[in-house]
């Protein structure tokens, strides 16, 4: 009974580890990049899911990439164009309360974009 439980503790704690080196990494030249795929699976755009990574250096963001959604190419597009590029040169203080202008006819996926960066961004104060 005790290995059992020692096992199942040992097994939790390594998808932890594992999860958290999902969500945040650092590079050599000590750029920290997170991932809000399982930080925001909850956060949706207009089809569903919209997690971006956050590349940030010496606590400023140097640019956010959106990864693969099922957002409409076309408006996914727009943001990427014009809201992303926003973000960079943001410090990090800003960047969990910046209200980035969002991308007229993509609001839903222009919502879920902020707050993937905020909770990215928070999750990278925490931890880093």
């Amino acid at each position: 009974m005790m290995k059992n439980l020692l096992l199942s503790v040992l097994m939790m704690n390594a998808v932890t580890a594992v999860n958290a080196q999902e969500v945040m990494v650092k590079e050599k030249d000590g750029t920290y990049i997170v991932n809000t795929t399982s930080l925001a699976q909850d956060v949706e755009g207009y089809n569903g899911p919209t997690p971006v990574e956050i590349h940030i250096q010496k606590n400023k963001i140097v640019k956010v990439v959106a990864l693969k959604s099922a957002e409409t190419p076309k408006y996914n597009a727009r943001v990427k164009k014009d809201m992303l590029p926003k973000y960079e040169g943001m410090n990090v203080k800003q960047g969990t309360v910046a209200d980035v202008d969002a991308v007229t006819g993509a609001t839903f996926t222009s919502d879920a974009i902020k707050e993937n960066v905020k909770r990215g961004v928070a999750y990278y104060k925490a931890h880093k």
